[in-house]
């Protein structure tokens, strides 16, 4: 990956599959390429489905077979997460995007 940004924005890849996950259920394929639309590169199943995993293990997510594919969609803990976790991006860098529209 080119870090065109001077520095990597990699690090935030639950939260983003999370703040995908609260406006819909979607299978891997499908957070893939909306994380490719945001970020520029689509990530490797490698990388997305050891988090989709991880995150569901912590109980912040769940998945339900529909025929051969696998559609992840927030628990109600996944949610209150998700909530906290928008409240506290806003606190961190609310100011930075305030700053950018002035």
């Amino acid at each position: 990956m080119k870090y065109e940004y001077g520095c990597d924005m990699r690090g935030m890849l639950s939260f983003q599959i999370m703040w995908l996950l609260s406006r819909k259920p979607m299978h891997g394929e499908e957070l893939a390429r909306e994380l490719e639309k945001r970020r520029g590169e689509k990530p490797k199943a490698g990388t997305i489905y050891p988090a989709l995993k991880e995150m569901s293990s912590r109980g912040l997510i769940k998945g339900a077979k529909e025929g051969k594919i696998i559609v992840y969609s927030l628990t109600p803990q996944g949610k209150r997460s998700v909530k906290h976790a928008m409240g506290y991006f806003c606190r961190c860098f609310g100011e930075i995007f305030e700053e950018e529209r002035a």
